[in-house]
C-alpha cells in the first residue's frame, strides 16, 4: 500500500522587525513569474538590490555601486499578487563600503496582516565618484 505525500504545511507567521527601516513595498505581477508560476528569483533580487540601496543612499551622498551579494537566502516562494514589505539595516560602514541586510516578508493580497519572511541578503554597496572610482563616504 502507497502513501500519498502530504503537503508541505504553511511557513508559521511572524513578526515584522522593529529594528530596521521599511524601505519598499511592492507587489509582483503575472510577467513576474517564471514557468512554476512563482515569482522569479531575480526579480526578488533585483528589488532587494533597490532596497538594500536606500539607506546607504543617505551615507554616500552621491554615486554608489553595488559590489558584493555577500549572502542571499530564498526561504519561501514568493507568489502573483502577494505584498512584499523591504526591511533594511546598516550592519556595517567602512571608508568606501557600506553592507547592510535585507529582509523580505510576504502577506497575501486577500489576507492582510498575516506575514511570512521569504527572502535575506546582506548586500555592499561602495561610494563612487564620476569615473567609477571608489570614494571615501563623508562623515556625518
Amino acid at each position: 500500500m502507497s502513501t500519498l505525500p502530504q503537503p508541505t504545511p504553511p511557513a508559521a507567521t511572524v513578526e515584522l522587525p522593529t529594528d530596521q527601516v521599511l524601505v519598499l513595498k511592492v507587489i509582483p505581477m503575472p510577467g513576474d513569474c517564471n514557468a512554476n508560476g512563482d515569482i522569479f528569483g531575480g526579480w526578488v533580487m533585483a528589488q532587494v538590490d533597490l532596497a538594500g540601496s536606500v539607506l546607504p543612499a543617505r551615507y554616500a551622498q552621491g554615486r554608489m555601486a553595488t559590489v558584493a551579494v555577500n549572502e542571499f537566502i530564498f526561504k519561501q516562494p514568493v507568489r502573483v499578487g502577494d505584498i512584499l514589505s523591504f526591511f533594511s539595516k546598516v550592519t556595517r560602514i567602512g571608508r568606501t563600503s557600506i553592507t547592510v541586510k535585507v529582509e523580505v516578508f510576504a502577506e497575501s493580497f486577500r489576507t492582510q496582516g498575516s506575514y511570512i519572511k521569504v527572502t535575506e541578503a546582506l548586500v555592499t554597496y561602495v561610494a563612487i565618484d564620476e569615473e567609477g572610482r571608489p570614494r571615501e563616504i563623508p562623515k556625518s
